[in-house]
């Protein structure tokens, strides 16, 4: 099992943010993403996760039996992405969100999975809050509990660690670390240390910024 790109090229505009860019993740490792904005990471994490089409390339998810797969709305249940934007239902509690999130994402015990998550990022004491009265901060920890609520092996992060707090970076390494021995992979665009171990670190070049197709 593991998770490629290949031959990557993404135009926004009329700007390449990035040409013939690969990647390859297997199962444990983690691809830390690294470079200055606007150099395409957000870009590059979009795409992987099925948002964006690439201008040219392809991805390729290869499942445990050896069998390769380049179409994203097949692969896409395999995948996780944290993004900036934390959906957080402000009429639903902590415990609805995690509950309606672990279902969609296609765990059979919805409500277990919920009061796992809760459990993994601290969020038990705060379960009954309805989300419109959460802080940044636990928004952005109820956003990182979804991945927890329902196993994927392919976990994309963007900055992940925004608006966390010390002992909430912890939990969420510690979240990382659990995946990855249990064979996930990660591709995370983060600046903090995270405990990536024996991670690869692709970076966006700068001199790719002012590039503009023709």
């Amino acid at each position: 099992m593991s998770f490629s790109g290949h031959n990557l090229t993404c135009i926004r505009g009329e700007r390449v943010v990035f040409r013939d860019l690969g990647f390859s993740v297997e199962p444990g490792n983690a691809l830390l993403l690294r470079g200055p904005n606007g150099s395409g990471k957000s870009t590059l994490l979009r795409l992987a996760a099925g948002f964006l089409k690439p201008e040219q390339g392809h991805l390729t998810y290869t499942h445990s039996d050896g069998s390769e797969d380049r179409d994203v709305e097949t692969f896409r249940e395999h995948i996780h992405y944290v993004g900036h934007l934390d959906p957080v239902k402000p009429a639903f509690t902590v415990f609805e969100n995690l509950e309606f999130w672990s279902g969609f994402e296609g765990n059979p015990d919805p409500k277990s999975g919920a009061e796992e998550a809760l459990d993994r990022m601290a969020l038990t004491h705060i379960a009954d809050v309805p989300g419109r009265y959460l802080s940044a901060g636990q928004r952005r920890r109820l956003n990182i509990a979804r991945i927890a609520a329902a196993k994927k092996p392919v976990w994309l992060l963007d900055e992940p660690s925004v608006s966390l707090d010390d002992a909430s970076v912890a939990l969420l390494a510690k979240l990382i670390a659990d995946h990855r021995a249990e064979g996930g992979m990660v591709i995370a665009a983060t600046h903090i240390d995270l405990g990536f171990e024996s991670s690869e670190t692709l970076v966006l070049a700068p001199a790719q910024m002012p590039e503009y197709a023709l």
